[in-house]
């Protein structure tokens, strides 16, 4: 416990040391990791290689453990996007003048110390190490057990960097994979001014329910697709196939497909053959299952398969009457991420937009685009599902507060 704390304590006194450099310096330190990530691959690929074969065969999560050369090119070109987005620290955001001559000004401040907590992606740790050296802030990470020898490599990349620009390793600093440092984490708060964190709905609901730090939410994600009647077929086929099969262990999967009952038939009788080369396990209602009847991977949906975020190539399906009774079951099983309806109705459309309660929804596209890469963002945190500071990718601009900063001339009240 001692340990876990005095490194806490670190990331914190080494936080104003990061602050006191200039946009200058903080890009050079990025776009040095970037080219230190590259010309060190072998070592965190023979470290995450490791990791890789500790997972039982099988499990979904691997592929999100997994890096090879082409994931570690894209987190290093990551890096370098990060270093060319504009600095949200430092700006004004209001300035004024009152009567009584107090000269006010609004500023964005970096949040301080931002600790964050995730499962199994060890690119998390480059992407929220750079966005917070981006931003001004220190990190404090603890990742699973299931990434230990990769998440131990990539930090030891960043330390090396890090001193090289005369900073203390503190400023990244990577907790012990053990359960018991996530206890010293959840009361921090002298040290910590937020905890984030990133993985499945259960992670992220413990850490709400445990946590003395102030959480923002990020993960979890129950997507839904919503074919209304007037879909066009084929797009709404693309569509869904997309969402569910690009990337399925992701938290912007699509985890459950909804069809008006006027298009199912025709829809799912062309999006069973789409399907079926990537052996996705169906879970249909009644009244798929009958349309889907010889789907090699096709099971009776129960009343849990609704509300689940699979991260496999798994999905439930279910017919709806009409836009009513998909926006009513969406609004009882989301969990506020991405939500997509396809429809050639504009006004369908327009109503599904407004009325759905999610951190991003969609009009004939994939929900698969929710993320601060795809958003022109850089890399992201995570994405937010609540409403209060952030919602969405959660990405540079949002690792900033607000400071009011008064000069007077020596005025009392």
């Amino acid at each position: 416990m001692k340990t876990t704390i005095t490194q806490i304590k670190k990331a914190y006194e080494a936080a104003p040391q990061l602050r006191d450099l200039n946009d200058k310096q903080l890009k050079k330190i990025l776009l040095m990791l970037a080219d230190e990530l590259e010309a060190r691959k072998k070592i965190l690929l023979k470290a995450n290689l490791a990791d890789v074969e500790k997972q039982e065969e099988g499990n979904p999560r691997t592929d999100r453990l997994r890096l090879d050369d082409k994931r570690i090119k894209a987190i290093a070109n990551s890096i370098r996007k990060v270093s060319r987005l504009p600095n949200p620290s430092g700006k004004t955001l209001e300035k004024r003048k009152l009567k009584n001559g107090l000269l006010l000004e609004k500023m964005a401040v970096p949040l301080g110390v931002v600790g964050a907590i995730y499962e199994s992606r060890p690119n998390v740790t480059f992407d929220i190490a750079a966005l917070c050296i981006r931003s001004g802030n220190a990190c404090v990470l603890k990742g699973s057990s299931e990434a230990d020898h990769s998440n131990q490599a990539a930090v030891k990349i960043i330390h090396k960097v890090l001193r090289e620009n005369g900073l203390p390793a503190a400023v990244v600093t990577l907790l012990s994979s053990d359960r018991e440092s996530v206890q010293d984490l959840f009361t921090a708060t002298q040290y910590v001014d937020v905890l984030i964190p990133r993985g499945s709905d259960g992670l992220i609901r413990y850490v709400r329910q445990n946590s003395l730090v102030p959480v923002i939410e990020t993960g979890a994600g129950v997507c839904h697709v919503y074919v209304e009647k007037k879909a066009d077929i084929g797009k709404a086929v693309d569509i869904a196939v997309n969402a569910k099969v690009s990337r399925p262990s992701v938290c912007n999967a699509m985890d459950a497909l909804l069809v008006d009952e006027r298009i199912a038939p025709a829809f799912l009788k062309k999006l069973k053959p789409e399907l079926e080369p990537y052996e996705v396990e169906i879970f249909a209602d009644p009244a798929s299952y009958k349309i889907l009847k010889g789907y090699p991977f096709l099971r009776k949906a129960h009343a849990g398969d609704y509300g689940k975020e699979f991260l496999d190539l798994k999905c439930a399906v279910k017919v709806v009457k009409n836009s009513d009774d998909a926006i009513k079951h969406i609004r009882k099983y989301s969990t506020k991420h991405s939500e997509a309806i396809v429809t050639e109705d504009k006004k369908q459309a327009e109503r599904f937009l407004h009325e759905i309660d999610a951190a991003a929804v969609y009009h004939n596209a994939s929900t698969r685009f929710t993320d601060g890469e795809e958003f022109g963002l850089g890399a992201e945190i995570g994405i937010s599902t609540q409403k209060l500071h952030a919602r969405g990718p959660f990405a540079l601009e949002k690792l900033v507060t607000e400071k009011w900063v008064i000069r007077g001339n020596g005025q009392v009240r």
